[in-house]
């Protein structure tokens, strides 16, 4: 117990072991195999609610309120106590552009055209990149190349922007929103199983140990029929 009262709430003890963060996609229901119909509503619907509940936090008005307008391309390292509750920078769901549900309240699902968010897992005091922003790719896993032709990725090229980093815990950082990168499958092989693998890119990233499947990359199964 005395040994527990030496213990920082807010930072870990030890941080020269984190690995490199793993990833996340949104939408997730039951499981890592997306598949519906364009031409029935009812099995693209739960996907198109799961997006929206989700982006809820990122509404542009309630970023405005809460969090602020940061420098992009640096860290946001603040100083001050552990104890200091920290600022947080906006992420604002336009900024997802055709995936932000905004114009097109579907995500491109009832187009058979969806969009597929990730998350990098978050880690305190992590400074991903090295000073470089981590971007992402797609690619087939396994099988036919052709079957994915074409993904737009958005902010930007698709990127997780540095000031949105070193993030400080959840009894400090308290208003924080995870950045996220849209990835908008646009032209996808339909009636097919295709497997698709997104990575990380960029220094200090692990995104090959075949022992784990979420660590600096994610497989999922798209699959959409007519």
């Amino acid at each position: 117990y005395v040994m527990l009262l030496t213990l920082s709430p807010y930072t870990p003890r030890f941080r020269d072991r984190v690995s490199p963060p793993g990833v996340m996609i949104r939408p997730y229901l039951n499981g890592f195999t997306i598949a519906f119909n364009v031409s029935q509503p009812k099995t693209w619907q739960p996907y198109v609610d799961s997006m929206h509940q989700f982006l809820a936090a990122y509404d542009d008005k309630v970023q405005e309120e809460k969090n602020i307008e940061c420098i992009p391309g640096q860290y946001f390292i603040q100083g001050g106590n552990d104890s200091e509750e920290k600022k947080a920078c906006q992420f604002k769901r336009s900024l997802l552009q055709n995936c932000s549900g905004i114009e097109d309240p579907t995500f491109g699902y009832s187009k058979g055209q969806p969009c597929i968010l990730l998350k990098m897992n978050r880690i305190i005091g992590y400074r991903p990149g090295a000073g470089v922003p981590v971007s992402v790719d797609c690619k087939v896993q396994k099988g036919n190349e052709s079957h994915l032709r074409s993904v737009d990725f958005y902010p930007g090229n698709g990127t997780f922007d540095l000031m949105y980093y070193p993030y400080y815990g959840k009894f400090t950082h308290v208003n924080y929103t995870s950045p996220l990168v849209a990835m908008h499958f646009t032209d996808v092989e339909k009636n097919y199983l295709v497997p698709i693998q997104c990575s990380l890119n960029g220094k200090g990233i692990i995104n090959d140990l075949n022992s784990d499947r979420f660590l600096g990359r994610i497989i999922f199964t798209l699959s959409i029929g007519k």
